[in-house]
């Protein structure tokens, strides 16, 4: 009897848990496409203007360094 109460009890419990991954799933859900895709272009687009701002910046300052004795 302790058993099948045992049983039933981790049953419930995984009924909760599985309803709440159920409802966080629902708000994670990933927005609509049309949407997503010019917003990713134009934040790759910032991160590729970023890096080579980065990479221009490091080697003026690497030709600065190498131009003092």
């Amino acid at each position: 009897m302790r058993a099948a109460l045992s049983i039933l009890g981790l049953v419930i419990v995984l009924a909760l848990v599985l309803q709440q991954v159920k409802r966080s799933a629902a708000t994670l859900s990933p927005p609509k496409a049309a949407a997503s895709a010019g917003a990713a272009s134009s934040a790759v687009e910032a991160a590729r203007l970023q890096v080579q701002e980065a990479l221009g910046a490091a080697a003026s300052a690497q030709r600065a360094s190498e131009a003092q004795p």
